[in-house]
């Protein structure tokens, strides 16, 4: 078995081919790690979520981290760590565009507001719930690989 680093290309290219990755955020010195769906475009992974822990936490602490994982056949695999900022993509104008351009992202697959729409079954606190489209603007990208030896 053999590990090495990715390239800056060779991150992009596992973040364009999945959709699944693990968010983590921290509040008060305490981390909060949860999946998530995402679409990569630029240097931004866009995603959708309802108010809860995670986007109560990311606007009090916006650096997260990211990681998504690869597995290829075997023992093999690559991850990518996404370093970077949680942006929250309102409907106010000046930001309108990029909520739109998130939902077009996320909206090429069919299931793209699970599970960021589904919560644990719990007594609504009103009839109104709050969807929230946010961004988080990738300030740094590291990824590795193991191989099996040839």
């Amino acid at each position: 078995m053999r590990i090495r680093s990715l390239s800056t290309l060779e991150c992009t290219n596992v973040l364009n081919a999945n959709r699944l990755g693990c968010l983590g955020c921290a509040k008060d010195g305490h981390p909060y790690v949860v999946p998530f769906y995402f679409a990569h475009h630029d240097n931004h992974l866009y995603a959708f979520s309802m108010v809860g822990k995670k986007i109560g936490w990311m606007r009090l602490n916006p650096q997260v981290s990211v990681l998504v994982e690869e597995h290829v056949q075997g023992r093999e695999w690559k991850s990518v760590i996404v370093d970077g900022r949680y942006e929250e993509l309102s409907d106010r104008i000046g930001q309108k565009r990029e909520r739109d351009h998130a939902w077009l992202l996320l909206s090429r697959h069919f299931d793209w507001w699970e599970p960021g729409a589904l919560r644990t079954v719990m007594p609504p606190l009103s009839d109104h719930s709050d969807h929230v489209f946010f961004r988080i603007w990738i300030e740094q990208l590291s990824g590795r690989e193991i191989k099996e030896d040839e």
